[in-house]
């Protein structure tokens, strides 16, 4: 595990923040919403299983996309296609048009993790912060305004109609903040989008959620991770102490 002993925190001036994962805690949020829908509804579902499978036909469903094979289409439409799958698949049934489409913007109402506001916040005093998401701008607004997530800024793929590790989407969050590259940096728990990030020429910052897929799928103590980015940070907190804010 490594940090870059040539970086200099003065010289960022922005950090855009990767936000499933990163910033909310996509799957306890998507089994609440599901345990919601049971006690109305008196379903029987495997919630935290079909949370783990929705996540699952995320990266596929933007392959697609960025392959060609299918033409530029949002996150609010994909996690569409992907829930129409599992509803047949968890054969949940019984649902109108109106309630379909409320558990498909459950993704609108993610819960921060307890660390984030706080941690926003405080990085918010010293630098520009903004989302640079594979969300959508609307599914993003919505989540900002739900979970009293403090943005200056909301950037995303949808923008740039590609979706990260494509490079023009770090590049032009950097241009649209009128910023060098080198002046921004990526936050992010997900090694492959930091590396993404980092040949773009952004700086990088990996944040650890070791719950993000459950305790029964624990990620590994950042420790034994074989890490080399910028900085390294346990939470938002850590985070904010270690840029000095």
């Amino acid at each position: 595990m490594n940090t870059d002993r040539n970086f200099d925190s003065g010289k960022v001036r922005a950090l855009v923040f990767d936000v499933f994962g990163t910033v909310v805690d996509w799957r306890s949020s998507i089994i609440r919403e599901g345990e919601l829908l049971s006690a109305s509804k008196g379903l029987k579902v495997d919630w935290p299983a079909f949370a783990d499978a929705w996540r699952a036909g995320y990266r596929p469903a933007m392959d697609r996309v960025g392959s060609g094979a299918l033409g530029w289409t949002n996150i609010d439409t994909l996690h569409r296609m992907i829930l129409d799958e599992l509803l047949v698949k968890f054969a949940i049934k019984g649902l109108s048009e109106a309630e379909i489409n409320h558990l498909n913007r459950a993704w609108h109402r993610l819960s921060p993790w307890p660390d984030t506001v706080g941690g926003l916040n405080r990085l918010r005093g010293r630098y520009v912060i903004s989302t640079l998401s594979n969300g959508n701008v609307a599914l993003l607004v919505n989540m900002a305004k739900n979970a009293g997530l403090p943005w200056d800024c909301v950037l995303s793929g949808e923008i740039f109609k590609a979706y990260k590790p494509d490079i023009k989407v770090y590049q032009g969050a950097a241009t649209m903040l009128g910023l060098p590259f080198d002046q921004v940096m990526l936050v992010a728990a997900h090694p492959n989008d930091l590396d993404g990030a980092r040949k773009a020429g952004l700086r990088t910052g990996y944040v650890h959620r070791a719950l993000e897929f459950g305790p029964e799928k624990q990620k590994k103590p950042m420790s034994e991770l074989n890490l080399d980015f910028d900085v390294l940070a346990t939470d938002f907190l850590d985070l904010a102490a270690k840029l000095g804010a």
